[in-house]
């Protein structure tokens, strides 16, 4: 299947493989919000969102030649963003405080109504505050498509971590969530 390229893409990164500094830059401002909605899910905070933006496109600059016209150029920047967010994460999990599973309580109850209320910027912010490694296997499965087994071989971590650590994110969540309601009916 081809999917077509809008001829300014094209024209971009020809000059980017041609290292024409302007092109590099237009492509840069053109991609850069894309580019940072990607970085911060994978990233505790915009500082380092900027840094993994910025090391991504270091790469995509490097891998442009390698490009296959006939894919779609968001779908191959992603892949790119979200590797270099993963390999940011195992460069600096040990600085990441990470909560022990046994000490995580389990939830069985629906937050569904209370999801609906909540404004995207809300339930971003409540994903900002998983743990690196929930948020990043709630990001990979729930958001960006990927398996367990793909999860497991990206993040060097077995199936069952993949599947317990999005079953706990996810419990996380409900707790942040049901927390937010109770704010919420307080005010």
């Amino acid at each position: 299947m081809s999917l077509a390229q809008p001829t300014n893409i094209l024209t971009l990164i020809q000059g980017c493989i041609n290292q024409k500094a302007d092109c590099q830059k237009q492509l840069y401002q053109q991609y850069y919000g894309y580019g940072m909605s990607i970085c911060l899910r994978y990233t505790p905070n915009e500082d380092e969102a900027v840094e993994v933006l910025n090391d991504g496109f270091m790469k995509v600059y490097r891998s442009l030649d390698k490009f296959d016209t006939n894919q779609s150029f968001e779908a191959w920047f992603r892949r790119i963003l979200i590797n270099t967010a993963i390999n940011h994460y195992h460069k600096t999990k040990k600085h990441h405080h990470h909560v022990p599973i046994e000490t995580q309580p389990e939830i069985t109850a629906d937050a569904t109504s209370i999801i609906s209320q909540l404004s995207y910027e809300e339930i971003y912010a409540l994903i900002q505050r998983l743990t690196p490694m929930y948020r990043t296997v709630f990001n990979l499965f729930t958001i960006d498509g990927y398996t367990h087994g793909e999860i497991a071989e990206t993040l060097s971590i077995s199936v069952g971590t993949s599947k317990s650590n999005l079953s706990r994110a996810r419990a996380q969540l409900r707790i942040m969530i049901q927390k937010n309601e109770r704010i919420a009916c307080k005010v």
